[in-house]
Parts: structure tokens; sequence; C-alpha cells
């Protein structure tokens, strides 16, 4: 939980960083060339072309963060106060400023765009850029302490948590969570047997562990840190079979060496270990990417099949006059709904009698148009939408209804677990032929295996699996 947010705080700072550097590029460029401030100082020259200066530019968005990361500025710095922020960056800058400056006295353009001028890059534009790319990062990072700050004073962008312990354990971290609320943690209060009322450090205890579905719904839980001693391994094993029915995040606080043998990762916390149980591949970097591949190809596929969508629409349309498109709700990742895009297959108010029931093979509610695109899962096609919007990925386990997630979540084992990743299109289970009105336990198997051993290269193999042998085995 905490390389998580380390993660994300870090993208956001270089992003900062980025932009400021970018815009004291052009700061200094227009303070220099495009006003008389400076030319008491470094005296009056001709304007040189834009050219040469924006050849820098590339090195300069790369150059700066670079430095930076390897002065730790991307590292998490638990109590690092303001002042020692901004000496950090100031060292930091005055670093990479003073390599550039070495660097650009050397540097001479391959193709001059004037071969009469002997150019270098002017003294006061230099110093006008390491002085403002200084003032611009250092603002920005502040700018983001201060929102980050103001907004979990409001509440936001906290995560809750919620402590199953209130022995040495469960004191222990609690207490280290309050000694560091710039990490967004917020602790709403604890489990247990044996001091079912009152507190712990100013937090409520909410009842016993027997009580713990009832406090997941009375609350706001993300995450639940598991503080038991090692002769409570039966209760640890009870509360980890109720928590695999439900959407929260995980982690154990070990009570000795021997949980490190898990199959599991180990985080840290202040020098307290906790054993994160719901780790996926699919975090950080590996979801951005799979997210720039989700837009990439589904903008693409969208464009190419766009004289397809118009004539399925048509058809649907001319058949009974209806809506051609049908959104329902579904549940996707952490268990947030959607409304998820098809095509109407159906007559419409199909399930105004029935209620939400499974398709079963020629069904009598679809229309003649319908049961030619469900044979060919064609009226899967507008939920390239929803992965455009985000809502849903290419490849990942099919989303379901929420009335049947509530029905098998306490009938499967690990059946929530799927809600760990988005939703997808098609899906290591689909390819497969387990859609539909098929075997519940073997789906959940075949997106378990996809969760644990997702890879890009499993998602494009589940991608030319779907274009080469479809998504027509049962699909009715």
């Amino acid at each position: 939980m905490i390389h998580k947010r380390s993660r994300a705080h870090a993208v956001v700072c270089l992003t900062s960083d980025v932009v400021a550097v970018v815009a004291a590029f052009f700061s200094a460029w227009w303070l220099r060339f495009q006003t008389d401030l400076l030319i008491p100082l470094v005296g009056e020259k001709p304007t040189p072309h834009f050219d040469y200066y924006l050849r820098l530019l590339p090195f300069l968005a790369l150059a700066w963060p670079a430095v930076f990361y390897f002065r730790g500025l991307y590292e998490p710095r638990r109590g690092r106060s303001r002042i020692e922020e901004a000496l950090s960056i100031l060292f930091a800058t005055a670093f990479a400023s003073l390599v550039f400056t070495g660097l650009s006295s050397l540097y001479r353009p391959p193709e001059p765009l004037d071969p009469n001028l002997t150019f270098t890059y002017s003294r006061g534009f230099l110093a006008a850029f390491s002085l403002l790319s200084y003032l611009y990062v250092a603002t920005g990072r502040l700018a983001i302490r201060e929102t980050m700050r103001a907004l979990r004073r409001r509440g936001h962008n906290l995560a809750r948590i919620l402590i199953i312990g209130t022995g040495r354990l469960g004191r222990e971290v609690t207490q280290k969570i309050l000694d560091h609320r710039e990490l967004g943690f917020e602790v709403i209060g604890f489990l247990d047997d044996k001091k079912p009322t009152g507190e712990v450090l100013g937090r409520p205890i909410l009842g016993m562990v027997k009580d713990l579905p009832e406090v997941l719904e009375a609350h706001p839980v993300e995450q639940v840190l598991i503080a038991l001693p090692l002769e409570a391994k039966r209760k640890t094993i009870q509360i980890l079979d109720v928590l695999s029915k439900e959407v929260v995040e995980v982690r154990l606080v070990p009570d000795l060496l021997e949980y490190t043998a898990l199959n599991a990762s180990l985080e840290d916390l202040d020098g307290t270990p906790l054993i994160n149980l719901s780790r996926t591949p699919l975090e950080g970097w590996n979801r951005f990417a799979k997210r720039v591949i989700d837009i990439g190809l589904s903008s693409t596929a969208l464009v190419l099949v766009s004289p397809l969508l118009a004539l399925i629409a048509i058809a649907i349309w001319v058949e009974d006059k209806g809506r051609v498109f049908y959104r329902q709700e579904r549940m996707g990742i952490d268990g947030k709904s959607f409304r998820i895009l098809k095509f109407r297959s159906m007559r419409q108010d199909a399930e105004a009698t029935t209620g939400p029931i499974w398709a079963i093979r020629n069904d009598p509610r679809r229309t003649r148009v319908g049961a030619l695109l469900r044979r060919t899962s064609l009226d899967e096609l507008p939920q390239l939408w929803n992965v455009l919007r985000g809502d849903m990925s290419l490849v990942g386990p099919r989303p379901e209804r929420p009335a049947f997630v509530k029905e098998f979540k306490h009938k499967v084992p690990q059946y929530m677990q799927r809600h760990r990743v988005k939703s997808g299109i098609t899906g290591w289970a689909q390819v497969h032929g387990w859609r539909g009105n098929t075997s519940i336990r073997k789906r959940i198997q075949y997106d378990i295996y996809y969760i644990e051993n997702w890879s890009l290269r499993l998602d494009f193999k589940i991608l030319w699996m779907t274009v080469r042998h479809g998504m027509r085995r049962n699909a009715h």
C-alpha cells in the first residue's frame, strides 16, 4: 500500500517537474530575447534563431528529472519539511545547471541555420533558465504538497483502514499510521473479540470480529489490516474467508518472520512488515501501459468498424423500430458499477416480468437480428466505447450483473478477486469457451489465472485468439 501511494506521488511530481522545466525554458527565452530586462546585465545581441534553442528542450525535459531521481527527489521522505525539500531541489538544480552549462559551451549545431554566425548559447538565457527552473519546480512541489494536505484535511484522498486486533500488533501499526499522516491513511476503527467496545489510541472499537461484514457495509473501508497474534491462526483464516467475498485490500501484520514464506509481497510501514495478500501484477506502470494500449486499440477499432456499426444499427432499427443500444448495469474494478453498452439483441423490456436471468440457447426473447449478433458476438462491439471511457479494458474478466455478483460471491470461493482488475470485452475464460450460462467455478479458475499471471504478452495472445477464433462458443 505504501509503495503504491509512493509510485502515484512520484508520477505526480515527475509530471509537475517536466511541466516546470518546459515553462522555465520558454520563460527564459522570453525574458532574455523578447524583453529588455536583462540587457543591462548581459548586453544587447541580435536575437538568434529560436530553432537553436528549441533543440535543447528534449534534453532539458529529460536531464532535470534524471538528476532529481538520482538525488532522491522521487523517493518518499517521511516528515521532510518544506525547507528541506526546497534545499534538496536547490542543490539538484544547481548541479544540473552546472553540468548543462558546461556541456552547452561545447555544443555546436550539426547543421548551422546561419553559416555566417558563430553560435554560442546566451549566458543570460542559461542563468535565467537555471533560476526559473528552480522557482517553478519548487513552486510546483509546494502546490502538490499543499493540495494533498488540503484534500486530506477535508477527508479526500484518504485510504480508510479497518484494523482487526487491539493487541500489541494492532496498537503498533496504528501508532505508526498516526505518526505519518502525510501518507494519507486514516484508521476508522478496530474489531476485537476481547475488547468489543471503547477506544484505542483515539479510534473507536466498532465491534467484534463476527461483525466484520456489517462493519464493511456500514463504513467506507478500502483496506483491512489483520493484526492478530500467531495463536489466532484459525481466526485469521476465518477472517480471510469472509474478506474473500468483499472488494477490499487485505494486509497481514505478521507476528513472526515465517509469514514471509507466503506467496505474497512484503511491504514496510516505518519498520513494521506488512504482507500484501491482494497484490496483482496490474499495478503502477503495468496498469498505465495497459491503459495506453486500451486507448490506442479501442479508438483505432472504433474508426475501422464504424461502417459495420452503422449497418448493424440500421438493421436493428428496421426490424422493430426500437432502441438500437442496450445499457445495463455491470460491476467492474473494485466493485464499482458502470453502464455497459451493447447492441440490443432482444425484444424491448425482455426482462420486465422475469427480472435478471441468464440467456439460454434459442432464447425466445431474441430478435432475428439479435440472434445473429449474439452468435457472432457482434453485439459486444459498442463496448469499445466503454474501453475508451475507461470503464473496461479490452482484455479482462467479463463484467457481471450486480444481482448475480451478490449471489455468486457467497457460493464461489475467490469470486470477488476477479474485480481486482478492469473487466474486459474478451478474456482468458472467454476464449476457452467459459462464458454465458456455463460453469462459474471454471470461469473463476481461468479469471484468477489471468489476474495472477498477467502480462502484456498474455493480453496480446488473448486478443489474437479472439480475432482468430472469435467468441462464438457458448454464445447464445
